[in-house]
């Protein structure tokens, strides 16, 4: 699978809720807004990178990516911004990726990729070990077959929002990211400013 065939879409969509309403996707990260460091840590591994974000839209295209609003209303979660996405992405295959987990894997898309073809999946999901060292599946780091879209239209419309469940109904590879030299701290997302400022220092 060419990197070219696969579109990014970055997550930054969200309500910011536990960061006191603030934007996270434009919350700094080492002196970068965290949705410019993704989209540099992204766009080597992809063909084009799309911004899914619903406030401050302008401040999102001055990275220099398209920004594209959720599709459904009052801010329905990750899979509206899968659905957007979905909609806008003119490739195969689309990656889905946080604004708020700045250390994700630089070979994320060449994995997502293997097992996906290797299994003949329609889906393949990151699975990072938790401090327990059992793997637990990263629903928001997905490579998705660009067919599925008429399905999670019908999904969201029927008023779903867990991606999990969404998911199930597909042949899905789920891909450890356990390996040596895997960065254990990889899938670390920083859901408040303290957390943030405790992944910079690391």
């Amino acid at each position: 699978m060419n990197a070219e065939d696969i579109t990014g879409v970055i997550l930054a969509g969200g309500r910011g809720s536990r960061m006191g309403g603030s934007d996270k996707g434009l919350q700094n990260f080492n002196g970068i807004p965290l949705a410019l460091h993704t989209l540099m840590r992204l766009a080597p591994q992809v063909g084009e990178v799309l911004i899914n974000a619903n406030r401050n839209l302008s401040a999102y295209e001055a990275f220099g990516a398209p920004v594209w609003p959720d599709a459904l209303p009052d801010f329905a979660g990750p899979l509206a911004g899968f659905l957007t996405g979905l909609e806008q992405c003119d490739t195969p295959f689309l990656v889905t990726v946080p604004c708020d987990t700045p250390r994700f894997p630089p070979d994320l898309v060449a994995r997502l990729s293997s097992a996906l073809q290797d299994q003949d999946a329609e889906i393949a999901m990151a699975a990072a070990p938790e401090e327990d060292g059992q793997l637990r599946p990263q629903p928001v780091f997905c490579l998705l077959r660009r067919e599925l879209l008429e399905s999670l239209v019908r999904f969201t419309h029927g008023g779903g929002r867990k991606i999990d469940a969404w998911t199930a109904q597909h042949r899905t590879a789920l891909v450890p990211f356990d390996a040596p030299g895997d960065d254990p701290q990889a899938f670390f997302n920083a859901n408040t400013l303290a957390e943030l400022r405790q992944l910079e220092q690391r």
